[in-house]
């Protein structure tokens, strides 16, 4: 088999990063070949995304490639959900993307829901209702009249606008378009009457397209100035978590994963949507995958309350590596506390060590005094949340549910994994950890014609990353 090279272009709340990944005769290798930051900025009190600075470091990446003499077969984009950019007619961008932390969305939803009740936004998009999603952004924008709406004949989602910037064409890719609660996962089409009842016309959103499905040519500006050449341009899950999904090594269909981060996402691979009474009422949501596949799932907090901890004791001069962490939540074990990492209260206090402190006395419970008591409580309550979300997805799902798969960073962290699987009752398969970029390689893979499916791309990734397996009652 030919040797193909492909570039995975992931990009986080905070950062982004380019990886180079070879995919030849059944095997595949990757390495990190730029990371670069993503910064939110603050201007009269509006919050945006500097999508030309991203833009400009993806053609940086490009640019480190030829000088290396890596030839790209392809790349790729993913990025996080429900943010979106301004396009006008004649092709410029109108201003520059709403970031999903500015507050002029708070209380959108409740507004809106006098137009339209929320039990029916629900079962249009399975959608679980928050602040930030793409519907509030343009109902609430086009209540403020905000400029670079009203001059804009279409919008594009983050991925798919780098994309534009980079290529001169225009797709909307259905698992980043999921995200935004105007996409019905039945049909598969953006519901007119919630555009509408949001006052935008429905022909702002293009008509989403699979993953794997060509998006256009670097345009010669962009081939001339990086050395890349015209590659093409793969508009691949453009949703990170999607693309992370993608790479669960698993065997067969009987299996839910955690995608593990700062925020941690639950769920299982369904063939259709699951939007029920009972889907509605635990907060399940249902987003697009590849394939034309949903993922049911849920948002759960993740490490960032071990963050948050962490950043508030660097500040008092306490640095701790991670594998100090872990071993100073084994040392303490007899700390019998645990907390709802969902509880509101930890969203985003001042001091999270205050917060977790006030949360255990007030439901009668011994609060931490040390760092080790923290971080167990920590760990432990994660743990717990797995097990009763678990618990909750065993009942709705429409098959049984037999081993967990972890991915992303959160799978390095082998106590959790043990935690987690006594917790769930089941095995846990941990790995890979770097899920986002590897899916998006193997979603340009597949579409290069080297894999057939994603159960083939899921048996490559099993060879290339072996996981770990973590059994229930193992201390």
């Amino acid at each position: 088999m030919k040797k193909h090279t492909f570039l995975a272009i992931d990009i986080g709340a905070t950062s982004g990063r380019a990886v180079i990944a070879s995919v030849e005769s059944g095997k595949l290798e990757m390495q990190e070949a730029h990371r670069f930051p993503n910064n939110i900025i603050e201007l009269h009190g509006r919050y945006y995304w500097d999508v030309f600075s991203l833009c400009e470091s993806i053609k940086t990446s490009l640019s480190l490639c030829a000088r290396q003499g890596v030839a790209i077969d392809s790349m790729g984009i993913d990025t996080w959900g429900v943010d979106y950019g301004f396009v006008g007619a004649d092709g410029s961008l109108t201003g520059m993307p709403r970031a999903y932390r500015d507050p002029y969305t708070e209380g959108a939803p409740d507004d809106f829901f006098r137009i339209i009740p929320r039990e029916e936004v629900y079962r249009l998009t399975g959608i679980q209702i928050m602040n930030f999603n793409s519907l509030f952004q343009l109902y609430r924008a086009r209540q403020r009249r905000f400029a670079p709406l009203e001059a804009a004949a279409e919008i594009l989602f983050i991925p798919d606008l780098l994309s534009y910037m980079l290529t001169g064409n225009k797709v909307c890719e259905y698992t980043i378009a999921s995200t935004s609660q105007i996409l019905n996962p039945a049909t598969k089409e953006f519901e007119p009457g919630l555009l509408e009842a949001a006052g935008v016309s429905p022909g702002i959103l293009r008509r989403p397209v699979m993953p794997g499905t060509f998006a256009g040519l670097l345009t010669d500006s962009v081939a001339k100035e990086t050395g890349a050449g015209k590659i093409p341009v793969i508009a691949v899950a453009g949703h990170d978590t999607a693309s992370a999904v993608a790479a669960v090594p698993a065997a067969d269909a009987n299996f839910a994963y955690l995608s593990s981060g700062t925020w941690s996402l639950m769920g299982i691979e369904v063939e259709q949507p699951i939007i029920t009474g009972e889907s509605y009422r635990n907060n399940f949501t249902n987003e697009g995958g590849i394939e034309g596949t949903t993922r049911f799932l849920k948002n759960i907090t993740g490490m960032w309350l071990l963050e948050q901890c962490r950043k508030e004791w660097e500040r008092s001069g306490q640095t701790y590596a991670y594998p100090q962490i872990v071993a100073m939540a084994a040392e303490a074990a007899a700390f019998p506390s645990t907390v709802n990492p969902d509880d509101p209260s930890f969203a985003n206090p001042e001091r999270m060590t205050a917060a977790i402190a006030a949360y255990c006395r007030h439901t009668g419970q011994p609060a931490p005094s040390t760092h080790a008591e923290f971080v167990r409580c920590i760990f432990a309550s994660l743990s717990n949340r797995y097990g009763e979300t678990l618990a909750t997805l065993k009942k709705i799902a429409p098959f049984p549910i037999e081993k967990l798969h972890v991915i992303g960073g959160g799978s390095r962290n082998n106590l959790l994994n043990r935690f987690t699987a006594n917790a769930a009752g089941i095995p846990v398969i941990a790995g890979p950890a770097e899920a986002t970029a590897i899916g998006n390689i193997m979603i340009q893979a597949k579409a290069a014609g080297l894999l057939k499916d994603r159960w083939e791309m899921r048996r490559l990734i099993a060879a290339a990353f072996p996981p770990e397996v973590f059994l229930p009652g193992e201390q």
